[in-house]
């Protein structure tokens, strides 16, 4: 089994404060001293996901440097002041960029835009997550979650888990003093610089159990700014909200859809997961729910999007039928009402696919 040495070594220098606390503390080495042999056979195995963890000075850090001295250790980027989503490399076609933003849980286009000064700590780490993943594919992330909510951590840490898994050209080695990110990280091994202990990791992410309840449409407020498109709520909406551990977290709202050929359909307008909350699949979790809802009670329920994420997991789901696909067409008639509305809002340009949940007939219920 191969062993690391890893030896931090600090000579104290002779000042008039440093013989004072020389004198309170009774210290009389010339050197401050950190030594660890960690063994890590984690060569011995294929693996896609890392974890360093340990207290802080327990030489986290310096044993990523010792293990992979070729490779840099990131944590934070020069990001300067310009929209954060042009900081990433320019060999990154914009479309990759944005598919790895959606990746790590952050999915909201207006807020990629913005200076990463304007972006909150969860933002941030998001952003430098990503950023990381598009510059290299051997990623070592220092004080990783340091800066976060721990919800949030947890929730950060299975969106990367996820984003890493679906490419296995990519390696990542998460530096943490947190030990509960672990489980939702889910890394093939892990590291104790504390108990110098080496493992192979079996854990598996906790299920998260959202609570989705009826509510008013006081609550959009709470999610407008964070939807993409930020229109105005329907006055005849129907709306949903999920919880998780008493936190909303997600909302929902559905409207009538009048149809020459049917009478019953409902349209999802609008769903949104909170910036913090995304990148594990909630979004589409109470989409579904709220879909089989309606079926079920007899209806025809459609809905259209233009996130990347959530157009890519209906197209893989026996749940949804792609109905269109392309650009939105504005109404035939330029004297329809909304129609100019329409156009100058650039709706017209986006790429959105339309689909239909035949979830119920699927599953017979």
């Amino acid at each position: 089994m191969p062993t690391v040495h890893v030896l931090n070594e600090s000579k104290i220098a002779n000042s008039f404060r440093v013989a004072q606390v020389r004198g309170m503390f009774d210290f009389s080495a010339e050197t401050v001293r950190h030594e660890m042999h960690a063994a890590l056979p984690f060569e011995d195995r294929d693996w896609q996901i890392g974890l360093i963890v340990g207290p802080s000075a327990s030489g986290k850090t310096s044993l990523a440097q010792k293990l992979w001295p070729e490779k840099q250790i990131t944590q934070h980027f020069d990001w300067g002041s310009d929209a954060m989503i042009d900081a990433f490399p320019k060999n990154v076609e914009t479309t990759a960029v944005c598919q790895t933003l959606n990746a790590v849980g952050f999915s909201a286009p207006p807020h990629w835009l913005k200076p990463y000064a304007c972006l909150s700590n969860g933002q941030k780490f998001r952003a430098d997550l990503a950023r990381a993943l598009c510059e290299s594919d051997f990623v070592i992330f220092d004080e990783f979650t340091s800066v976060v909510d721990r919800d949030v951590a947890k929730i950060g840490s299975a969106a990367v888990s996820k984003a890493i898994k679906r490419n296995k050209a990519l390696r990542f080695v998460a530096v943490s003093c947190h030990h509960d990110i672990a489980e939702w990280l889910e890394p093939d091994w892990m590291f104790d610089c504390g108990t110098n202990r080496f493992e192979w990791s079996l854990l598996r992410r906790p299920q998260i159990e959202i609570e989705i309840h009826e509510c008013s449409r006081a609550m959009w407020q709470t999610f407008r700014q964070h939807h993409y498109l930020n229109h105005d709520i329907h006055q005849a909406a129907q709306c949903y909200v999920a919880t998780w551990r008493d936190r909303a977290v997600g909302f929902c709202y559905v409207i009538h859809f009048p149809h020459p050929s049917c009478a019953k359909m409902k349209r999802e307008h609008r769903t949104v997961v909170l910036p913090d909350f995304q990148g594990i699949g909630i979004g589409n979790r109470l989409s579904e729910f709220i879909a089989q809802k309606y079926t079920r009670e007899g209806w025809r329920f459609i809905s259209s999007s233009s996130n990347p994420a959530m157009i890519r997991h209906r197209s893989r789901s026996p749940l949804w039928k792609l109905r269109r696909f392309g650009r939105v067409s504005p109404p035939g008639n330029p004297q329809l009402p909304g129609t100019r509305s329409f156009i100058a809002s650039n709706s017209s340009k986006r790429i959105s696919a339309s689909f239909e949940f035949i979830g119920s007939k699927l599953h017979g219920t």
